[in-house]
Protein backbone atom coordinates (compact mmCIF):
# COMPACT_ATOMS: atom_id res chain seq x y z
CA UNK A 1 0.00 0.00 0.00
CA UNK A 2 1.91 3.30 -1.24
CA UNK A 3 0.27 6.52 -0.02
CA UNK A 4 2.27 8.93 -1.56
CA UNK A 5 0.47 10.55 -4.05
CA UNK A 6 2.99 11.41 -6.62
CA UNK A 7 4.26 7.92 -6.53
CA UNK A 8 1.17 7.53 -7.68
CA UNK A 9 0.51 9.00 -10.02
CA UNK A 10 4.47 7.98 -11.28
CA UNK A 11 3.13 4.19 -11.74
CA UNK A 12 0.16 5.33 -14.68
CA UNK A 13 1.98 6.13 -17.65
CA UNK A 14 0.90 6.65 -21.31
CA UNK A 15 1.34 2.87 -21.86
CA UNK A 16 -1.66 2.54 -18.61
CA UNK A 17 -4.78 1.79 -19.82
CA UNK A 18 -7.22 2.88 -16.87
CA UNK A 19 -10.51 1.51 -15.85
CA UNK A 20 -12.87 2.47 -13.69
CA UNK A 21 -15.78 -0.27 -12.44
CA UNK A 22 -18.71 0.42 -10.91
CA UNK A 23 -19.68 -2.21 -8.57
CA UNK A 24 -23.30 -3.73 -7.84
CA UNK A 25 -24.47 -6.97 -6.29
CA UNK A 26 -25.93 -8.02 -10.15
CA UNK A 27 -23.82 -6.25 -12.79
CA UNK A 28 -21.29 -4.24 -13.04
CA UNK A 29 -20.49 -1.31 -15.34
CA UNK A 30 -17.20 -0.75 -16.47
CA UNK A 31 -15.41 2.61 -18.65
CA UNK A 32 -11.67 2.46 -19.95
CA UNK A 33 -9.43 5.79 -20.42
CA UNK A 34 -5.68 6.44 -20.52
CA UNK A 35 -3.69 8.84 -18.57
CA UNK A 36 -4.37 11.78 -20.01
CA UNK A 37 -8.55 11.27 -19.73
CA UNK A 38 -9.21 10.22 -23.26
CA UNK A 39 -11.79 7.66 -22.94
CA UNK A 40 -11.58 4.57 -24.99
CA UNK A 41 -14.55 2.09 -26.76
CA UNK A 42 -17.70 1.93 -24.79
CA UNK A 43 -19.09 1.44 -21.45
CA UNK A 44 -18.83 -2.44 -20.50
CA UNK A 45 -21.63 -4.29 -18.69
CA UNK A 46 -20.97 -7.16 -17.34
CA UNK A 47 -22.25 -9.62 -15.40
CA UNK A 48 -21.03 -10.91 -11.51
CA UNK A 49 -20.89 -14.18 -13.13
CA UNK A 50 -17.81 -16.23 -14.57
CA UNK A 51 -18.93 -15.86 -18.10
CA UNK A 52 -19.57 -12.15 -16.77
CA UNK A 53 -16.08 -11.35 -15.98
CA UNK A 54 -14.45 -13.36 -18.75
CA UNK A 55 -16.39 -11.08 -21.36
CA UNK A 56 -14.99 -8.05 -19.15
CA UNK A 57 -10.99 -9.65 -19.16
CA UNK A 58 -11.37 -10.55 -23.25
CA UNK A 59 -12.67 -6.60 -22.99
CA UNK A 60 -9.22 -5.27 -21.70
CA UNK A 61 -7.52 -7.37 -23.38
CA UNK A 62 -8.94 -6.20 -27.02
CA UNK A 63 -8.25 -2.40 -25.49
CA UNK A 64 -4.84 -2.90 -24.67
CA UNK A 65 -4.42 -4.61 -27.66
CA UNK A 66 -6.20 -1.75 -29.48
CA UNK A 67 -4.53 1.12 -28.17
CA UNK A 68 -0.76 -1.11 -27.95
CA UNK A 69 -0.54 -0.43 -24.08
CA UNK A 70 1.32 -3.26 -21.87
CA UNK A 71 0.18 -2.07 -18.20
CA UNK A 72 -3.45 -2.60 -16.94
CA UNK A 73 -4.85 -0.76 -13.58
CA UNK A 74 -8.24 -1.26 -12.43
CA UNK A 75 -9.69 1.01 -9.93
CA UNK A 76 -13.52 0.28 -8.29
CA UNK A 77 -15.36 1.75 -5.14
CA UNK A 78 -15.34 -1.11 -2.39
CA UNK A 79 -18.95 -1.62 -2.22
CA UNK A 80 -20.03 -4.00 0.47
CA UNK A 81 -18.48 -7.26 -0.16
CA UNK A 82 -19.53 -7.31 -4.00
CA UNK A 83 -16.29 -6.44 -4.85
CA UNK A 84 -14.89 -9.49 -3.35
CA UNK A 85 -14.99 -11.75 -6.28
CA UNK A 86 -13.95 -9.55 -9.05
CA UNK A 87 -10.82 -8.54 -6.86
CA UNK A 88 -10.03 -12.15 -6.52
CA UNK A 89 -10.04 -12.68 -9.92
CA UNK A 90 -8.15 -9.70 -11.23
CA UNK A 91 -5.58 -10.54 -8.51
CA UNK A 92 -5.12 -14.67 -9.76
CA UNK A 93 -4.57 -12.99 -13.62
CA UNK A 94 -2.19 -10.65 -12.74
CA UNK A 95 -4.14 -7.19 -13.13
CA UNK A 96 -3.49 -5.09 -10.34
CA UNK A 97 -5.97 -3.63 -9.13
CA UNK A 98 -7.01 -0.50 -7.16
CA UNK A 99 -10.24 0.75 -4.65
CA UNK A 100 -10.90 4.55 -4.31
CA UNK A 101 -13.11 6.24 -1.49
CA UNK A 102 -16.76 6.34 -2.06
CA UNK A 103 -16.72 9.80 -0.25
CA UNK A 104 -14.56 11.07 -3.34
CA UNK A 105 -16.64 9.46 -6.19
CA UNK A 106 -19.46 11.39 -4.57
CA UNK A 107 -17.97 14.80 -4.12
CA UNK A 108 -16.42 14.73 -7.36
CA UNK A 109 -19.05 13.13 -9.91
CA UNK A 110 -19.99 17.27 -10.36
CA UNK A 111 -16.65 18.00 -11.26
CA UNK A 112 -17.27 17.39 -15.71
CA UNK A 113 -20.71 18.01 -16.05
CA UNK A 114 -21.70 20.37 -13.44
CA UNK A 115 -24.77 18.03 -12.67
CA UNK A 116 -25.30 16.08 -9.52
CA UNK A 117 -26.48 12.54 -11.41
CA UNK A 118 -25.63 9.52 -10.32
CA UNK A 119 -25.76 6.19 -12.69
CA UNK A 120 -23.17 3.58 -13.34
CA UNK A 121 -22.16 4.37 -16.30
CA UNK A 122 -21.28 8.10 -14.97
CA UNK A 123 -19.96 6.77 -11.62
CA UNK A 124 -17.74 4.32 -13.57
CA UNK A 125 -15.95 7.58 -15.49
CA UNK A 126 -15.47 9.27 -12.46
CA UNK A 127 -13.34 6.06 -10.56
CA UNK A 128 -11.67 5.88 -13.61
CA UNK A 129 -10.21 9.63 -13.24
CA UNK A 130 -9.90 9.65 -9.51
CA UNK A 131 -7.19 6.59 -9.86
CA UNK A 132 -5.54 8.56 -12.94
CA UNK A 133 -4.89 11.49 -10.31
CA UNK A 134 -3.61 8.91 -7.84
CA UNK A 135 -6.45 9.26 -5.29
CA UNK A 136 -6.73 5.54 -4.57
CA UNK A 137 -5.37 3.05 -2.24
CA UNK A 138 -3.86 -0.39 -2.64
CA UNK A 139 -6.06 -2.70 -0.73
CA UNK A 140 -4.67 -5.93 0.94
CA UNK A 141 -6.21 -9.48 -0.56
CA UNK A 142 -5.20 -11.20 1.87
CA UNK A 143 -3.96 -15.15 0.85
CA UNK A 144 -2.96 -18.47 2.51
CA UNK A 145 -2.93 -18.80 5.91
CA UNK A 146 -4.14 -14.65 6.62
CA UNK A 147 -7.27 -15.65 4.15
CA UNK A 148 -8.08 -18.04 6.67
CA UNK A 149 -7.38 -16.51 9.86
CA UNK A 150 -9.55 -13.52 8.53
CA UNK A 151 -12.22 -16.19 7.80
CA UNK A 152 -11.39 -17.71 11.57
CA UNK A 153 -12.18 -14.11 13.03
CA UNK A 154 -15.30 -13.99 11.33
CA UNK A 155 -16.53 -17.27 12.95
CA UNK A 156 -15.39 -16.02 16.52
CA UNK A 157 -17.12 -13.05 16.05
CA UNK A 158 -20.56 -14.85 15.26
CA UNK A 159 -20.40 -17.12 17.73
CA UNK A 160 -19.06 -14.44 20.39
CA UNK A 161 -22.95 -13.33 19.08
CA UNK A 162 -24.82 -16.56 19.46
CA UNK A 163 -23.01 -17.31 23.06
CA UNK A 164 -24.14 -13.79 24.40
CA UNK A 165 -27.31 -14.57 23.23
CA UNK A 166 -28.09 -17.46 24.71
CA UNK A 167 -26.81 -16.36 27.91
CA UNK A 168 -29.04 -13.93 27.85
CA UNK A 169 -31.66 -16.21 27.68
CA UNK A 170 -30.54 -18.54 29.93
CA UNK A 171 -30.48 -15.92 32.54
CA UNK A 172 -34.15 -14.91 31.31
CA UNK A 173 -35.27 -18.12 32.51
CA UNK A 174 -33.74 -18.08 35.65
CA UNK A 175 -35.06 -14.90 36.37
CA UNK A 176 -38.90 -16.74 35.59
CA UNK A 177 -38.58 -20.15 37.10
CA UNK A 178 -35.90 -19.80 39.93
CA UNK A 179 -34.91 -15.97 40.97
CA UNK A 180 -33.07 -17.41 43.98
CA UNK A 181 -30.40 -19.50 42.01
CA UNK A 182 -28.06 -16.64 41.77
CA UNK A 183 -28.25 -16.28 45.59
CA UNK A 184 -26.64 -19.76 46.24
CA UNK A 185 -24.13 -19.44 42.93
CA UNK A 186 -22.51 -16.06 42.04
CA UNK A 187 -23.19 -17.28 38.45
CA UNK A 188 -24.80 -19.67 36.36
CA UNK A 189 -21.88 -21.03 33.92
CA UNK A 190 -19.58 -22.16 36.93
CA UNK A 191 -19.14 -26.19 36.56
CA UNK A 192 -21.66 -26.59 40.13
CA UNK A 193 -24.47 -24.43 39.07
CA UNK A 194 -24.09 -25.66 34.99
CA UNK A 195 -24.44 -29.43 36.86
CA UNK A 196 -27.56 -28.47 38.91
CA UNK A 197 -29.06 -26.63 36.30
CA UNK A 198 -28.41 -29.85 34.21
CA UNK A 199 -31.18 -31.71 36.39
CA UNK A 200 -33.91 -29.60 34.74
CA UNK A 201 -35.85 -29.72 37.66
CA UNK A 202 -38.31 -26.54 38.86
CA UNK A 203 -37.55 -25.05 42.48
CA UNK A 204 -40.83 -27.16 43.85
CA UNK A 205 -39.15 -30.13 42.48
CA UNK A 206 -35.53 -29.54 43.68
CA UNK A 207 -36.74 -29.68 46.97
CA UNK A 208 -37.83 -33.66 46.58
CA UNK A 209 -34.36 -34.35 45.84
CA UNK A 210 -32.70 -35.91 48.41
CA UNK A 211 -28.75 -34.53 49.92
CA UNK A 212 -27.84 -37.72 48.47
CA UNK A 213 -29.36 -37.76 45.30
CA UNK A 214 -27.96 -34.07 44.52
CA UNK A 215 -24.59 -35.10 45.82
CA UNK A 216 -24.40 -38.05 43.06
CA UNK A 217 -25.61 -35.72 40.25
CA UNK A 218 -23.38 -32.85 41.72
CA UNK A 219 -19.87 -35.77 41.28
CA UNK A 220 -20.76 -36.60 37.76
CA UNK A 221 -18.92 -33.14 37.09
CA UNK A 222 -17.83 -31.67 40.33
CA UNK A 223 -15.33 -33.67 42.55
CA UNK A 224 -14.40 -31.08 45.06
CA UNK A 225 -14.97 -27.85 46.70
CA UNK A 226 -18.73 -27.78 46.44
CA UNK A 227 -20.52 -30.47 48.52
CA UNK A 228 -23.55 -30.69 51.12
CA UNK A 229 -23.14 -27.12 52.65
CA UNK A 230 -24.28 -26.11 49.01
CA UNK A 231 -26.61 -28.44 48.47
CA UNK A 232 -28.84 -27.48 51.37
CA UNK A 233 -28.21 -23.80 50.70
CA UNK A 234 -29.69 -24.51 47.08
CA UNK A 235 -32.73 -26.20 49.02
CA UNK A 236 -33.50 -23.74 51.41
CA UNK A 237 -33.59 -21.42 48.58
CA UNK A 238 -35.16 -23.61 46.16
CA UNK A 239 -38.02 -23.67 49.12
CA UNK A 240 -38.61 -19.97 48.80
CA UNK A 241 -38.94 -19.75 45.26
CA UNK A 242 -41.50 -17.82 44.04
CA UNK A 243 -40.54 -18.98 40.69
CA UNK A 244 -43.03 -19.92 38.18
CA UNK A 245 -45.12 -22.98 38.37
CA UNK A 246 -46.95 -22.84 35.00
CA UNK A 247 -46.25 -24.60 32.13
CA UNK A 248 -43.56 -26.52 33.70
CA UNK A 249 -43.00 -29.24 31.54
CA UNK A 250 -42.14 -26.59 28.38
CA UNK A 251 -39.79 -24.92 30.20
CA UNK A 252 -37.72 -27.52 31.41
CA UNK A 253 -37.51 -28.25 27.75
CA UNK A 254 -36.79 -24.78 27.51
CA UNK A 255 -34.09 -24.99 29.73
CA UNK A 256 -32.09 -28.41 28.15
CA UNK A 257 -32.41 -26.61 24.55
CA UNK A 258 -30.42 -23.34 25.84
CA UNK A 259 -28.40 -25.57 27.31
CA UNK A 260 -27.55 -27.79 24.53
CA UNK A 261 -27.17 -24.94 22.88
CA UNK A 262 -24.59 -23.45 24.93
CA UNK A 263 -22.53 -26.58 25.33
CA UNK A 264 -22.82 -26.86 21.60
CA UNK A 265 -21.11 -23.27 21.02
CA UNK A 266 -18.59 -23.37 23.58
CA UNK A 267 -17.31 -26.79 21.73
CA UNK A 268 -17.07 -24.70 18.41
CA UNK A 269 -15.21 -22.11 20.40
CA UNK A 270 -12.44 -25.11 21.74
CA UNK A 271 -12.62 -26.52 17.95
CA UNK A 272 -11.91 -22.89 16.43
CA UNK A 273 -9.31 -22.13 18.91
CA UNK A 274 -7.44 -25.07 18.21
CA UNK A 275 -7.17 -24.30 14.33
CA UNK A 276 -6.18 -20.87 14.97
CA UNK A 277 -3.48 -22.07 17.23
CA UNK A 278 -2.26 -24.37 14.25
CA UNK A 279 -2.32 -21.26 11.84
CA UNK A 280 -0.59 -18.68 13.75
CA UNK A 281 2.54 -21.38 14.19
CA UNK A 282 2.91 -20.46 10.51
CA UNK A 283 3.71 -17.11 10.63
CA UNK A 284 7.22 -15.32 11.19
CA UNK A 285 7.63 -13.18 14.72
CA UNK A 286 4.54 -15.06 16.42
CA UNK A 287 6.33 -16.44 19.27
CA UNK A 288 8.27 -13.18 19.59
CA UNK A 289 4.91 -11.09 19.73
CA UNK A 290 3.11 -13.32 22.33
CA UNK A 291 6.12 -13.26 24.51
CA UNK A 292 5.30 -9.28 25.12
CA UNK A 293 3.43 -9.24 28.28
CA UNK A 294 -0.09 -8.65 27.68
CA UNK A 295 -0.57 -9.89 24.15
CA UNK A 296 -2.48 -12.64 24.20
CA UNK A 297 -3.31 -15.17 20.80
CA UNK A 298 -6.48 -13.50 20.57
CA UNK A 299 -5.13 -9.70 20.04
CA UNK A 300 -2.38 -11.52 17.60
CA UNK A 301 -4.94 -13.99 15.23
CA UNK A 302 -7.50 -10.25 15.37
CA UNK A 303 -4.04 -8.19 14.11
CA UNK A 304 -3.11 -10.39 11.30
CA UNK A 305 -6.37 -11.07 10.66
CA UNK A 306 -7.46 -7.47 9.90
CA UNK A 307 -4.06 -6.42 8.35
CA UNK A 308 -2.39 -9.56 6.47
CA UNK A 309 0.50 -10.27 5.04
CA UNK A 310 3.27 -7.53 6.65
CA UNK A 311 5.01 -8.11 4.03
CA UNK A 312 2.81 -6.26 1.94
CA UNK A 313 3.25 -3.26 4.13
CA UNK A 314 6.93 -0.80 3.67
CA UNK A 315 6.60 0.87 6.56
CA UNK A 316 4.28 1.05 10.06
CA UNK A 317 2.85 4.22 9.33
CA UNK A 318 0.50 2.66 6.70
CA UNK A 319 -0.95 0.16 9.38
CA UNK A 320 -1.55 2.87 11.68
CA UNK A 321 -3.65 4.83 8.57
CA UNK A 322 -5.49 1.29 7.87
CA UNK A 323 -6.06 1.47 11.50
CA UNK A 324 -7.82 4.96 11.24
CA UNK A 325 -5.45 6.00 13.68
CA UNK A 326 -3.70 8.70 11.74
CA UNK A 327 -4.11 12.68 13.05
CA UNK A 328 -6.13 15.13 11.55
CA UNK A 329 -5.81 18.84 12.54
CA UNK A 330 -8.65 21.53 12.20
CA UNK A 331 -6.69 25.10 11.62
CA UNK A 332 -7.65 27.72 9.77
CA UNK A 333 -6.03 31.26 9.71
CA UNK A 334 -5.55 31.89 13.67
CA UNK A 335 -8.00 29.03 14.79
CA UNK A 336 -6.51 26.30 15.79
CA UNK A 337 -8.95 23.63 16.32
CA UNK A 338 -8.27 19.96 18.17
CA UNK A 339 -6.07 17.13 16.70
CA UNK A 340 -7.80 13.94 16.29
CA UNK A 341 -7.05 10.91 14.97
CA UNK A 342 -9.13 9.93 11.17
CA UNK A 343 -10.91 6.93 12.02
CA UNK A 344 -11.18 5.99 8.25
CA UNK A 345 -10.08 2.54 8.31
CA UNK A 346 -10.83 -0.71 9.83
CA UNK A 347 -12.68 -0.05 12.73
CA UNK A 348 -12.50 -3.62 14.60
CA UNK A 349 -8.62 -3.37 13.92
CA UNK A 350 -8.32 0.10 16.05
CA UNK A 351 -10.84 -1.47 19.34
CA UNK A 352 -8.61 -4.31 19.24
CA UNK A 353 -5.52 -2.12 19.46
CA UNK A 354 -7.56 0.05 22.24
CA UNK A 355 -8.74 -2.96 24.46
CA UNK A 356 -5.05 -4.29 24.11
CA UNK A 357 -3.08 -1.21 25.30
CA UNK A 358 -5.41 -0.96 28.19
CA UNK A 359 -4.17 -4.73 29.12
CA UNK A 360 -0.78 -3.41 28.34
CA UNK A 361 -0.50 -0.22 30.42
CA UNK A 362 -2.06 -2.30 33.06
CA UNK A 363 0.20 -5.36 33.18
CA UNK A 364 3.29 -4.07 31.05
CA UNK A 365 5.97 -2.35 32.78
CA UNK A 366 7.34 -0.45 29.69
CA UNK A 367 3.80 0.26 28.77
CA UNK A 368 2.95 1.32 31.98
CA UNK A 369 5.77 3.49 32.08
CA UNK A 370 5.50 5.00 28.71
CA UNK A 371 1.61 5.86 29.62
CA UNK A 372 2.15 8.09 32.97
CA UNK A 373 5.31 9.91 30.89
CA UNK A 374 2.90 10.73 28.48
CA UNK A 375 -0.04 11.90 30.94
CA UNK A 376 2.35 13.51 33.38
CA UNK A 377 4.67 15.33 31.25
CA UNK A 378 5.50 18.83 32.63
CA UNK A 379 5.33 19.78 28.32
CA UNK A 380 2.46 19.60 26.25
CA UNK A 381 0.84 16.46 28.75
CA UNK A 382 -1.94 14.00 26.87
CA UNK A 383 -5.00 13.09 28.70
CA UNK A 384 -5.85 9.08 29.05
CA UNK A 385 -7.59 8.84 25.83
CA UNK A 386 -4.48 10.42 23.89
CA UNK A 387 -2.25 8.77 25.60
CA UNK A 388 -3.63 5.42 24.51
CA UNK A 389 -4.16 6.14 21.11
CA UNK A 390 -0.06 7.09 21.21
CA UNK A 391 0.67 4.15 22.54
CA UNK A 392 -1.43 1.52 19.82
CA UNK A 393 1.17 3.32 17.33
CA UNK A 394 3.75 2.45 19.29
CA UNK A 395 2.32 -0.94 19.55
CA UNK A 396 1.46 -1.33 15.89
CA UNK A 397 5.62 -0.14 15.27
CA UNK A 398 6.31 -2.68 17.61
CA UNK A 399 4.37 -5.63 15.83
CA UNK A 400 5.33 -4.67 12.36
CA UNK A 401 9.52 -4.33 13.50
CA UNK A 402 8.95 -8.12 15.15
CA UNK A 403 7.14 -9.51 12.40
CA UNK A 404 9.55 -8.54 9.88
CA UNK A 405 12.50 -9.49 11.52
CA UNK A 406 11.56 -11.63 14.56
CA UNK A 407 13.69 -10.30 17.60
CA UNK A 408 12.71 -10.90 20.90
CA UNK A 409 10.64 -7.82 22.73
CA UNK A 410 12.31 -6.35 25.69
CA UNK A 411 10.69 -3.95 28.14
CA UNK A 412 14.26 -2.40 29.32
CA UNK A 413 14.97 -1.30 25.96
CA UNK A 414 11.89 -0.48 24.96
CA UNK A 415 12.93 2.58 27.63
CA UNK A 416 15.86 3.13 26.82
CA UNK A 417 15.18 3.82 23.14
CA UNK A 418 13.21 6.78 24.25
CA UNK A 419 15.89 9.88 25.58
CA UNK A 420 13.20 11.74 27.99
CA UNK A 421 12.97 8.25 29.70
CA UNK A 422 16.43 7.64 29.80
CA UNK A 423 17.22 11.46 31.06
CA UNK A 424 13.64 10.55 34.12
CA UNK A 425 16.45 6.99 34.80
CA UNK A 426 19.11 8.76 35.14
CA UNK A 427 17.99 11.67 37.28
CA UNK A 428 15.83 9.15 40.04
CA UNK A 429 19.18 7.10 40.20
CA UNK A 430 21.07 10.33 40.91
CA UNK A 431 18.42 10.73 43.56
Amino acid sequence: MNYNQNKKIAQITSQTLIIGVDIAKFKHVARAQDFRGIEFGSPCQFENTKEGIEYFLNWISEIKKEQRMDKVMVGMEPTGHYWFNLAHILKENGIKFVAVNPLHVKKSKELDDNSPTKNDVKDAKVIAQLVKDGRYAEPTIPQGVYAELRVAKKIRNLLTEDLQTVQGQVHNWIDRYFPEFLTVFKKWEGKAALQFLRLYALPHEIVNFTEHELLSHLRKSVTRSVGLHKIQELKQAASKSIGLRQGSNMAKLELKTLLDKYELIQLKFEELDSKIDILLDEIPGVPQMLAIKGVGRDTIAGFFAEVGDLNEYTHPRQIIKLAGLSLKENTSGKHKGKTTITKRGRKKLRALLFRVCMILVAKNSAFKALHAYYTQRPDNPLKKMQSLIALCNKLIRILFSIGKKQFEFSEDRMLKDIPHMTVMNETELAA
